[in-house]
């Protein structure tokens, strides 16, 4: 596998697209026994509403399995069939209800939300768009800054040290050198803040599972790329992120991509 194919794969697609598959299913069948219950007493009614009813039940259905079916599709074979809306669908409507399947069947919200930031950065990144520097944020979570630094950095970033004891002074210096705009949130009422005061064209976020998916549904239909941050110190604390990750994104989505000839030659020729 290709370095560029390594960076940008953060979890397997195959768990959010079987959970597609499940929540068109159950979401079928429950319209079908809704309409099979008061079935009888619409013909109580009139003899032609469990008909008019029946033909509104399988309109609904027919276009909830083609709206997953052709997710699917697009998911596996990068065919734009639903063009921009499939994001959508994938976030409004197949991801809460694959959540409480995923319960319901025993697995981890962790491992959903991951499957789920695999098929969404895949969406984005076949929309093959660029973006100029002060169109593109990088949104940092707080817990990247060492838990024992006493500088507040949500005031400003411009108060880093840089001290080298956390990975954000490595962080900031890597965007600014590529001229994008970044910021560090404390919470997600504190992100949207950011996100309406800085008007991004595409957000570069670094979280975890649950901060990503919850961003990403938050700021739809703005595209937000999500990177994993590495914990080895728990949840919350003392967070990382390999800056071969991030460099590798803000190349890919800057317009013009920055000139630099033999780092460009060796990320294309990587094993």
């Amino acid at each position: 596998m290709s370095k560029d194919k390594d960076f940008m794969r953060i979890g397997s697609k195959r768990l959010f697209v079987g959970l597609i598959c499940g929540a068109a299913a159950v979401l079928c069948g429950a319209l079908i026994f809704g309409w099979g219950v008061p079935y009888v007493g619409l013909g109580n009614i009139h003899p032609a509403l469990p008909y008019i009813t029946g033909g509104l039940l399988i309109l609904i259905v027919a276009i909830i399995a083609w709206s997953a079916i052709g997710l699917v599709l697009q998911i596996l074979s990068g065919r734009n069939i639903f063009g921009g809306q499939a994001r959508g669908l994938a976030i409004k409507l197949f991801l809460p209800i694959s959540e409480g399947l995923g319960r319901l069947l025993g697995l981890k919200a962790q491992d959903i939300r991951r499957s789920f930031i695999q098929v969404n950065n895949d969406m984005i990144l076949k929309q093959r768009r660029h973006y100029t520097p002060d169109k593109l944020l990088v949104l940092l979570p707080h817990c990247i800054q060492n838990s024992l630094c006493s500088i507040r950095l949500s005031l400003s970033l411009d108060n880093c040290e840089r001290c080298g004891r956390c990975c954000l002074g490595s962080l900031l210096q890597l965007v600014e050198q590529y001229g994008a705009q970044v910021a560090i949130a404390t919470g997600g009422t504190i992100a949207r803040r950011i996100v309406v005061d800085k008007h991004p064209g595409l957000i570069l976020a670094v979280a975890c599972e649950r901060d990503l998916s919850s961003g990403i549904q938050d700021t739809y239909p703005l595209p937000v790329y999500g990177i994993l941050n590495e914990r080895p110190h728990g949840p919350c604390r003392d967070t990382r992120v390999p800056l071969a990750r991030v460099e590798f994104a803000l190349r890919r989505f800057l317009s013009p991509p920055p000139v630099d000839t033999d780092k460009e030659a060796s990320l294309h020729h990587s094993p």
